[in-house]
C-alpha cells in the first residue's frame, strides 16, 4: 500500500469520486445551458447551499462518531419561529430572542445526546421521536401558520448573518463566510485535533475508544448539541434573509443533509468523516438542484436524480474502499 502512486492515493480518497461528479455536473449544466455559470445563478447556488451546509457540516462530525440527527429539519423550522414569537410579543429584542432560540436547541440536542447515550436508545428513534416533538410544538404555538416578521434592516444581528454586498457582477450574503469558518474550523478539528481522534473512535470501535480514556459519551452529547445548534443557526439564518419563519420549514431536511454526508464520503457505519467530502456532497446536490430547473427538468423530478446519486456514490466509495484494503 505504501508504494502505491500519487494518483492511485489520490484516486482511493473518499473525496475523489465527489469531486469528479461535481466537474461532471458543471459541464453537463453548463454545456446545455450557458446562464447556468452566469454572476446572477451562482450568486443563487451560494446563497442557498449555506443553510443546509451548515447543518451537514455538524452532521459530518455527529455520523462519524456513529450516530445520526433526524431532528435537525424540525429545528430549522421551530427555531425563527420562537425567536419571531419571543420579538412579535414585546418579550424581548430580536436578539435576545435569537440567543434564546439557540439555548433551546442546545438544550434539545443535551437532551437527544442523553437518551442516546444513558438510556441506549439508537439515535435514530430518539431523534425521530425529537423531531415530531419539535415539529409539532412549531405547528402548535403557530396553529400551522407562517409567523409575522418585520424587516430585520438595520439590526446588526441581521447585517452579521445575512448582510449582503456585491463583489464585482457576484451578491455575496455575510452567511457564505460563517460557513467558510464552520468547515474550516470543523475540519481542523476532525483531522488535526485530539477532539477528531475522540470523534473517529467513537464511531469506529467505542469500547477499544473508552479502554483508552476516551469520554465516547461526553464526544456524542456534544455533537448532538453542536448539530442542533447549527440546525437552529441555519434555521434563523434562512429566517432572516427570506424575511419569513413558517413552522413547516426544513421539512425533508434531514434526508438531504444525510445524503450530502454520505455523498461525500462520510462512512454510515462511523468511524470516518470528511469535511471536505462533505462540502462537495452539499455543492453536488445544491447544483442539482439549480441545474435541473434551469435547463427545463421537472423541479419534482430532483429526488430521482438525487436517489441515482446516492446509489451511484455507494457503489464508487465500496468499490473504492475494496481496492484501498487490497493494496491496488
Amino acid at each position: 500500500m505504501e508504494n502505491r502512486s500519487l494518483p492511485q492515493r489520490l484516486i482511493a480518497r473518499p473525496e475523489f469520486g465527489p469531486l469528479v461528479l461535481l466537474i461532471i455536473e458543471l459541464a453537463v449544466f453548463w454545456s446545455i445551458n450557458h446562464d447556468f455559470l452566469s454572476p446572477q445563478n451562482i450568486s443563487n447556488i451560494l446563497a442557498f447551499t449555506v443553510e443546509l451546509g451548515l447543518i451537514a457540516l455538524a452532521m459530518t462530525l455527529l455520523m462519524t462518531s456513529g450516530e445520526f440527527d433526524l431532528s435537525v429539519g424540525s429545528l430549522f423550522g421551530f427555531s425563527p419561529v420562537l425567536m419571531w414569537t419571543l420579538f412579535n410579543s414585546g418579550l424581548t429584542s430580536l436578539e435576545v430572542g435569537f440567543l434564546a432560540a439557540l439555548l433551546v436547541a442546545a438544550f434539545i440536542g443535551l437532551v437527544n445526546g442523553w437518551f442516546v447515550t444513558q438510556l441506549k436508545i439508537p439515535s435514530f428513534l430518539v431523534t425521530l421521536g425529537m423531531l415530531l416533538v419539535v415539529r409539532g410544538t412549531a405547528l402548535f404555538v403557530t396553529d400551522g401558520f407562517p409567523q409575522r416578521t418585520w424587516s430585520a434592516e438595520g439590526s446588526w444581528l441581521a447585517e452579521a448573518l445575512v448582510g449582503d454586498f456585491f463583489i464585482g457582477p457576484f451578491r455575496i450574503y455575510m452567511s457564505l463566510f460563517w460557513f467558510i469558518a464552520a468547515a474550516a474550523i470543523l475540519g481542523y478539528v476532525l483531522t488535526q485535533s485530539r477532539t477528531g481522534n475522540w470523534i473517529q473512535a467513537a464511531g469506529g470501535n467505542p469500547n477499544a475508544a473508552r479502554a483508552r480514556g476516551v469520554n465516547v459519551n461526553g464526544v456524542k452529547i456534544g455533537l448532538f448539541i453542536l448539530s442542533s445548534l447549527m440546525a437552529s443557526l441555519a434555521g434563523v439564518i434562512s429566517s432572516l434573509r427570506t424575511s419569513a419563519a413558517n413552522p413547516n420549514s426544513g421539512t425533508g431536511y434531514e434526508l438531504e443533509v444525510i445524503a450530502m454526508v454520505v455523498i461525500g464520503g462520510t462512512a454510515l457505519t462511523g468511524g470516518r468523516g470528511t469535511i471536505i467530502g462533505t462540502v462537495l456532497g452539499i455543492l453536488i446536490l445544491r447544483v442539482m438542484r439549480n441545474g435541473i430547473v434551469l435547463i427545463g427538468v421537472p423541479g419534482l423530478a430532483y429526488n430521482i436524480f438525487i436517489g441515482a446519486i446516492i446509489l451511484g456514490m455507494m457503489a464508487l466509495h465500496s468499490w473504492l474502499e475494496r481496492r484501498h484494503q487490497a493494496g491496488t
